[in-house]
């Protein structure tokens, strides 16, 4: 993975020791892993929703501290694959698992642990890579729950320390952050100190309208909206103009996006722009359509051009 990310930059004291590594994120779907990283970098990274395939492609988040830097990997939840999507995504997991240099296996102590933290948990033992595990979201239960949910973790069998958190509130977060420090390789920084995340504006863009899409709509929509920015202009001013389509697989599912009277289509538009322009600091206008192509999610050509796996 470190041959992926470009120009390096030794950071830290010159001619001093520094750590940098890859850590993977694991877990099942909405346990909170993209809350997580982006607590962690301190800004947005991943967009967040209550549906499960929010996170669709492997996102970076980098922080970088005194003589170390974490790549942090948010990956998609593990799933049984059911179409070309779903397949994409899952080897794409399974890839990043196996290149990572530490492993975070993510529970949520909402939620009792189940035969898919289990299956997590068996992969996560089969890559044989340092481990920690995070019982999310504490924040929603009591001490009791949280307690029952720790000893449930410990009974995966997984190597290395557990820690509850709460990546909503921080709690415990930079008692996390700083024990994966100390599991990363000794190495020069992989990414310059500055850099947050790696991911081109135009998926940066086309995640934050498709994070509007999931906070608007509900039953089968958000699993068949992808979102593709196709072009990305400057205007003398400094301002930027995003052409973006809004892919959905039937004319009922364009119905709904657009909205009576255009209304859901202005307010995710609307919506988005406003989080394009804090990400880009300057000004977004939006040109957002609604297309259809019917079973989208089993074009491998599409999929592989939303960049998705």
């Amino acid at each position: 993975m470190a041959a992926e990310a470009g120009a390096s930059a030794r950071g830290g004291v010159e001619g001093a020791t520094t750590r940098a590594g890859f850590v993977a994120l694991v877990g099942r779907p909405n346990v909170g892993k993209s809350t997580l990283v982006n607590r962690l970098v301190e800004t947005k990274v991943g967009i967040v929703s209550d549906k499960p395939q929010t996170t669709r492609r492997e996102l970076r988040g980098v922080v970088t501290g005194d003589g170390w830097q974490m790549v942090l990997c948010d990956l998609p939840g593990f799933q049984r694959p059911r179409d070309i999507l779903t397949e994409r995504m899952q080897a794409r997991v399974e890839r990043s698992l196996a290149d990572s240099d530490v492993v975070l296996f993510i529970v949520s102590a909402a939620e009792p642990i189940g035969a898919g933290d289990r299956f997590i948990a068996e992969a996560v033992r089969a890559a044989q890579k340092p481990t920690v595990a995070a019982v999310n979201k504490i924040d929603a239960v009591d001490r009791e729950t949280t307690a029952l949910a720790l000893l449930e973790v410990e009974k995966l069998g997984l190597p290395g320390e557990i820690f509850p958190v709460s990546a909503k509130t921080g709690e415990n977060v930079a008692a996390l952050r700083d024990h994966l420090v100390t599991l990363l390789p000794e190495g020069p920084f992989l990414y310059p100190p500055e850099v947050r995340s790696d991911l081109p504006p135009e998926l940066a863009f086309a995640e934050l309208v498709r994070e509007q899409v999931l906070l608007r709509t509900r039953e089968e929509v958000p699993h068949a909206v992808e979102v593709e920015v196709s072009e990305i202009e400057q205007r003398d001013d400094g301002s930027l103009v995003v052409h973006a389509d809004i892919w959905c697989e039937t004319e009922s599912q364009k119905g709904i996006l657009i909205g009576r009277g255009g209304r859901m289509i202005k307010a995710i538009g609307s919506a988005a722009r406003r989080e394009m322009s804090l990400l880009a600091g300057t000004t977004v206008h939006l040109d957002l359509r609604v297309r259809v192509r019917k079973r989208w999610r089993k074009d491998e050509s599409l999929v592989e051009r939303l960049g998705i796996g």
